[in-house]
């Protein structure tokens, strides 16, 4: 047996009306649900980005385990090569700095940057992982 794909992954903020603001404007991601307080989930293609206040994010002893991380984490978007250069002017021009650009050996092409709450996000090819743009879905 073998999982096939990630459905879901979560990051902390401690500002969720700043990353609701951040993640629709700045990444275009569809706000799919939320809870006052505690979560903002987004989708994300066929994808789920799950934003959880890391003092509200599971409560003990309720149907899902208690989870969750401290410091800043890290996701990856996938995002066309043909479209790298619009992403990085887009982010310029929403005065989003960025903070590291990648040209992988292996191939593809990396821009990293910040959320509002300091968690690390990258925008890459997917030829970083020797994965072909057509393979994925929506591409």
């Amino acid at each position: 047996m073998q999982v096939r794909e990630v459905l879901e992954t979560c990051l902390c903020v401690d500002d969720l009306p700043a990353a609701e603001q951040f993640y629709t404007a700045v990444l275009g991601l569809q706000l799919h649900s939320q809870q006052p307080g505690r979560h903002l989930f987004f989708r994300c293609g066929n994808r789920m980005l799950l934003l959880f206040d890391p003092r509200q994010s599971t409560l003990p002893h309720g149907v899902v385990p208690a989870h969750g991380t401290h410091g800043p984490g890290h996701v990856c978007f996938a995002v066309r090569e043909a479209d790298l250069a619009a992403w990085r002017e887009h982010l310029t021009n929403c005065q989003v700095v960025i903070e590291s650009e990648v040209d992988w050996p292996q191939g593809g092409r990396s821009l990293y940057f910040r959320d509002p709450a300091g968690n690390s996000l990258e925008l890459a090819t997917p030829k970083i992982w020797g994965i072909g743009e057509t393979t994925l879905p929506g591409f």
